[in-house]
């Protein structure tokens, strides 16, 4: 249907050192079915802040890491919690996906983290995963728990600047990365278990209307993470591929960017003076990967 994408290498930009990995089991999450990774950690949101610092978090053993621009890695938070996904507002406050607990706010200075929200009206979440923000400050996240082709009941939340939470969207198999179009008027949703990246548009009182499949995607465990670069196209993490998908603001593959260690690409954020750098959470191996690429990333709102 489209010509072969372009392959585009990847060079390992830093890695959790060996005394921060964890060899121990955590017996809950074991019996709640969850395996243990081989890598000791399980990497996924990455995020910059201001300075250039990227955060990411460790999901099985509940820690938050910062990665200095050299690629020193330091543990920023442990604590009771399963982190998945990680933003920064423009003001500094970093915001959490944790899946036991819900939208979390980390003090960096600190390492304390505290609840924003943990519940939807009486209902407590099935297990959010990931967040964007909008230009106006409205916070986008989802709610995955297990949801997937048979149980398709995740949602999709807008927890407004003033603090008023809402669900956008139900019914979802396994609702996980999320970002916004340039105009903030379009959500492109990573949904794993369908194997594809759905599109939500919006009405103009904001609520979503003619929600469709944009990208069907195949083999793999199905799209984690997604970001948009500046001409509107999307980057979506295949895990299990090994690989970082560029696509066209019109949906056709430009790129693909290749996993130089493990094939677990979950996560991804656009970083550099240029924006023209990829980085990219490989879960399996505990590596963080980089890849120049021609496209830059959309200017995060945290630096706007």
């Amino acid at each position: 249907m489209f010509a072969t994408p372009q392959l585009i290498q990847t060079e390992v930009f830093t890695e959790v050192p060996q005394a921060l990995r964890k060899s121990s089991i955590i017996a809950e999450r074991m019996a709640a079915g969850r395996s243990m990774p081989k890598a000791g950690c399980f990497l996924e949101g990455p995020s910059f802040d201001r300075a250039g610092n990227l955060y990411f978090v460790d999901n099985t053993y509940g820690r938050i890491f910062r990665a200095s621009p050299q690629g020193k890695v330091e543990v920023v938070a442990e604590y009771d919690g399963e982190p998945n996904g990680l933003r920064i507002h423009k003001d500094g406050r970093i915001f959490v996906a944790d899946f036991m607990h819900g939208i979390m706010l980390l003090d960096p200075a600190s390492g304390k983290v505290t609840p924003v929200v943990s519940r939807y009206q009486t209902e407590h979440f099935k297990g959010v995963n990931d967040l964007t923000f909008a230009g106006n400050g409205d916070l986008y996240f989802t709610d995955q728990g297990q949801t997937d082709l048979i149980y398709p009941t995740g949602r999709v939340y807008c927890l407004t600047a003033a603090g008023h939470l809402r669900c956008i969207a139900d019914n979802v198999p396994s609702p996980n990365g999320l970002v916004l179009n340039l105009a903030d008027d379009v959500l492109y949703l990573a949904v794993t278990r369908a194997n594809a990246v759905w599109r939500l548009p919006f009405t103009p009182t904001g609520e979503v209307a003619r929600m469709g499949v944009f990208l069907q995607l195949s083999g793999g465990r199905g799209p984690d993470g997604i970001a948009l670069d500046e001409t509107g196209g999307l980057a979506v993490a295949h895990p299990e591929m090994g690989a970082i998908w560029i696509f066209s603001p019109h949906g056709e593959p430009f790129y693909r960017v290749q996993s130089c260690r493990g094939d677990m690409t979950t996560n991804i954020a656009y970083g550099g003076p240029d924006r023209k750098t990829l980085y990219i959470t490989d879960s399996s191996t505990g590596t963080i990967l980089m890849a120049r690429v021609p496209i830059a990333g959309r200017l995060l709102y945290s630096h706007m």
